[in-house]
């Protein structure tokens, strides 16, 4: 969803402002969050959303320098497609796509994050909805095969998610994650759009040649 803002969007981003109230987030960090609320209807994100320190800046950064972004599934690839397109143009993997043997002890979600990341070593990867794909990136993250420049992981989950998470934030990989069981595509494309929209506001006039 590219923001095209209209009088009504003004409306909701006055709600959403008058319903957070006082909050501790930076300027970019709430831009975020405001993102995830207005995409998903739901204040409980607030308190929900965790960035690693300098996750946005080293987000931004990386989208500017056109770093290519790797998703676990279509749902988040179409969200951002369009945010994408009209700004930076980064080259946007889904994990589904990639042309890979079947394994039979892995999702295929999982085994096509693998084989992106290992292509795409320092790459801008966004978890979504696939808890193994995100297991299967933070695995090669602790074995230090690859180290992306952003991880983005939303993941709805009732097992063991929450260990996944925690194991992210561990690493020293820059992180955006949703703490807790609740999450999903929607959520993870909503970051994916504010933190283009961060990175296009700080770097983009010096790319763009007068777009």
């Amino acid at each position: 969803m590219a923001m095209e803002w209209h009088v009504t969007d003004a409306q909701t981003l006055a709600i959403i402002d008058n319903e957070i109230g006082d909050h501790v987030f930076s300027p970019a960090e709430y831009e975020i969050v405001r993102r995830v609320i207005y995409a998903t209807c739901d204040f409980e994100y607030k308190s929900l959303i965790h960035f690693s320190e300098h996750a946005l800046q080293a987000g931004a950064a990386a989208l500017a320098a056109r770093t290519t972004i790797v998703v676990d599934v279509p749902m988040v690839q179409v969200g951002i497609a369009s945010d994408i397109q009209n700004t930076f143009a980064n080259p946007v993997y889904c994990s589904m796509e990639a042309l890979t043997r079947p394994q039979k002890e892995k999702t295929r979600a999982a085994w096509g994050i693998e084989t992106l990341a290992r292509r795409y070593p320092e790459g801008i990867f966004v978890i979504g909805q696939s808890q193994t794909a995100l297991t299967a990136l933070i695995d090669l993250i602790q074995a230090e095969e690859i180290r992306p420049a952003l991880v983005i992981a939303t993941p709805v989950g009732f097992i063991n998610v929450d260990i996944a998470k925690e194991r992210l934030q561990d690493s020293l990989v820059p992180n955006i994650t949703i703490l807790g069981r609740k999450g999903n595509a929607v959520v993870g494309a909503a970051i994916v759009d504010g933190l283009v929209d961060l990175a296009w506001q700080a770097y983009g006039q010096d790319h763009s040649g007068g777009v």
